[in-house]
């Protein structure tokens, strides 16, 4: 087959060599032949040896998107049916369920293509112009071998704009409903793909939400109560007792009390709820989340459990901490009892910080590094003594020593200490490709909270 062929650079690092999915334009010397922007070219060293196989743009600074590494690759129907079964095995394999991310870009070997399974529906992101070209060969390939209800588009991405695209959303297939019902480990939730963010929601966090199971019960003795001989005699089992030796009858005496922060449609909130929460204050920034994560809780039959806040964590955090600071400051004698306190000063058992990206550049760690350090350096002092923070970055920039070490300075400013309890990354169907840094852009930690 004769095709255009990329010559790279003598001098450069061997990534291509190493499997990394992309040809930077600085890594190029020249191209030999005539190639129109999104066609399939040749990539080969300074000697001419080949390399792989990519589709190229000329605007973009990745300028070529590594698809396979044998010379004879067409991205013709026959080829993204062949990926999209690889994809649905591997998931089979790995996910349980149907609802899950189905094609994850790089990782998938389908560079600039995502593909979220909701109920009956596809929603796609088409995020390069290679993809971009190939979307109706793509969509006929999809309904081939997933048999959806219908397609959604959702390119409404800025970074089309990098490969000279404009956003665009809107049916491609078949029936769309606005709102559509998922499972995620055994919860019921709606997803909005039209409005929703990116997709209409957040897979990468499945096993994650999930983790934080064991954390949801064992706190009932810390209110004074523990479990003895039913006073009443109705019942030969141990039955939970208050201080005074009266039966508590509330079933989630043992729960937690938990703070979801950043909680978009409430799914961490819901999975709390689900392993034994005794209360959770779900709050977002947007009254459009709240109101979705409301009709989360009620679909799941939590709603007698779940507080909704519409606040900006930032303030609410500090609001709380400054409250906190003013009632000690009362019970030590040093401040004016009769004015009222600014703050609330709350705490949980449990505070979860799942933020958006802070750093979507590399000129903007710095700042990222800020936010991070005060929204967990916040969140530290509201977690009762012997509690859990859970916290999270979706940010690859931010690397794990990087926010490990934030997490580190914001508990030394809050005069607490640390125990890592688990740390984990996105689930399953995001696979990461070795030597690929940037796929490794999540990271989870659940941390035992002490005082020094």
């Amino acid at each position: 087959m004769s095709r255009a062929k990329i010559i790279l650079q003598k001098a450069r690092k061997k990534r291509t060599e190493q499997g990394h999915p992309w040809v930077f334009a600085s890594e190029i010397d020249r191209m030999d032949g005539v190639a129109a922007a999104g066609d399939l070219v040749d990539v080969a060293t300074a000697q001419g040896k080949y390399l792989a196989t990519g589709y190229w743009n000329p605007k973009s600074q990745i300028t070529v998107r590594i698809v396979s590494h044998r010379p004879d690759v067409v991205m013709d129907e026959a080829f993204f049916e062949t990926r999209f079964r690889e994809c649905a095995a591997h998931r089979r394999r790995f996910v349980n369920g149907p609802d899950c991310r189905l094609v994850y870009g790089e990782a998938d070997f389908l560079p600039g293509l995502v593909v979220d399974r909701f109920g009956g529906v596809l929603v796609i992101q088409l995020l390069t112009l290679g993809m971009d070209m190939r979307r109706d060969e793509i969509v006929k390939s999809l309904v081939r071998v997933f048999e959806p209800q219908g397609i959604y588009e959702r390119s409404d991405v800025s970074v089309r704009g990098l490969e000279g695209l404009e956003e665009r959303t809107g049916v491609l297939y078949g029936d769309c409903p606005g709102i559509v019902e998922i499972e995620e480990n055994g919860l019921k939730m709606e997803v909005d793909i039209v409005e929703g963010q990116k997709t209409g929601y957040f897979f990468d966090q499945r096993e994650n939400r999930a983790s934080i199971a064991p954390l949801m019960t064992g706190w009932g003795e810390r209110s004074g109560i523990s479990l003895g001989p039913d006073p009443e005699g109705t019942s030969e089992r141990l039955v939970p007792l208050n201080r005074s030796g009266k039966v508590v009858t509330f079933p989630y005496w043992d729960g937690a009390t938990v703070l979801e922060c950043f909680a978009h449609t409430g799914s961490f909130t819901l999975h709390a709820c689900q392993y034994g929460a005794k209360k959770v204050t779900c709050l977002d920034v947007s009254q459009h989340a709240v109101d979705t994560a409301k009709r989360n809780v009620e679909r799941n039959g939590f709603t007698d459990r779940v507080e909704f806040v519409v606040a900006d964590a930032f303030d609410y955090l500090r609001t709380q901490a400054k409250g906190l600071d003013e009632r000690k400051l009362r019970a030590s004698g040093g401040a004016d009892t009769s004015k009222k306190l600014e703050g609330e000063g709350r705490t949980w058992d449990v505070v979860i910080l799942d933020p958006p990206a802070f750093a979507k550049t590399k000129s903007a760690v710095a700042g990222a590094c800020r936010g991070y350090k005060d929204i967990n350096l916040q969140g530290l002092k509201l977690v009762n003594e012997g509690g859990y923070l859970v916290t999270a970055s979706c940010s690859y920039h931010m690397q794990p020593d990087l926010f490990l070490e934030t997490i580190a300075d914001a508990a030394t400013d809050a005069g607490k200490q640390l125990r890592l309890i688990e740390w984990r990354a996105a689930g399953k169907d995001h696979p990461q490709l070795l030597g690929v840094k940037e796929g490794h852009y999540l990271k989870f930690a659940i941390f035992e909270v002490r005082s020094k």
